[in-house]
C-alpha cells in the first residue's frame, strides 16, 4: 500500500511539472509569435522583415542545437570556428527563409493545441496555421536549457532538421566541413 501511495504521489508530482513545463513553454512560444507579428506588421519589404526578426528569433531559437542536428555526426569532425561559422551561416538561412514566407503586413492565424511533453525538458506544441487561404499543420519542437528555446519546426509532417540533414549529410560526404560551410554560403548568397 505504502509503494502504490508513493507511486501516486510520484506521478501527481510529475504530472504537475509536466504541466507548469508545458505552460511555460507554450507561453515563450506565443509572445514570440505575437513580436514577430508586431515586426511583421510594420516592415516594408522580406530583406527588413528579416532584420528586424533576428533578435526575437535568436531569443526563441536554439540555433546551435539545430545546426549541430542537421549536421549530423559530422559536425563531431568540425573544429570549434568551423562550427560557429555554419551556425552563424546557418542562422541566417534559416531566418532569411523564415522572412520570406511572409507578405509584410499580413500575418498567419495560429490556433494552437495543446501542448505535450513527451520527455521531461521537451514540449511538443502542435499549431493550426491559416495563411493566405491556405491551412498549415506546423509542430514547434521545444527543449529547456536556461530557457525555452525551438529545436525543430514540423511543417506538414517533415521535421525542418531532417531536411537539412538529408542535404548536409550529402555534403559531408563529399568533401567535410569545408563542404558543408561553401554550401551553407551558397545558400546564403543566392537570392530569394
Amino acid at each position: 500500500m505504502r509503494s502504490l501511495f508513493l507511486f501516486l504521489a510520484s506521478l501527481a508530482i510529475t504530472q504537475s511539472y509536466l504541466s507548469a513545463s508545458t505552460i511555460e513553454a507554450e507561453k515563450c512560444l506565443k509572445k514570440a509569435v505575437s513580436e514577430v507579428a508586431q515586426i511583421a506588421d510594420h516592415a516594408a519589404n522580406s530583406g527588413e522583415l528579416a532584420l528586424s526578426v533576428r533578435p526575437v528569433l535568436v531569443n526563441i531559437i536554439s540555433f546551435e542545437i539545430m545546426t549541430r542536428r542537421a549536421v549530423g555526426p559530422g559536425w563531431r569532425e568540425f573544429t570549434g570556428a568551423q562550427q560557429k561559422e555554419a551556425t552563424d551561416l546557418f542562422t541566417t538561412l534559416i531566418i532569411r527563409t523564415y522572412a520570406s514566407k511572409f507578405t509584410p503586413g499580413e500575418f498567419p492565424e495560429i490556433t494552437y493545441k495543446t501542448p505535450i511533453s513527451p520527455l521531461p525538458g521537451r514540449v511538443e506544441i502542435s499549431t493550426s496555421i491559416l495563411y493566405k487561404g491556405s491551412y498549415y499543420e506546423v509542430i514547434y519542437r521545444q527543449e529547456e536549457s536556461v530557457a525555452w528555446r525551438i529545436t525543430d519546426v514540423v511543417i506538414e509532417g517533415v521535421s525542418m532538421i531532417a531536411t537539412y540533414r538529408t542535404q548536409f549529410d550529402a555534403q559531408f560526404k563529399q568533401g567535410g566541413a569545408p563542404a558543408v560551410i561553401s554550401a551553407l554560403k551558397k545558400s546564403v548568397a543566392a537570392p530569394q
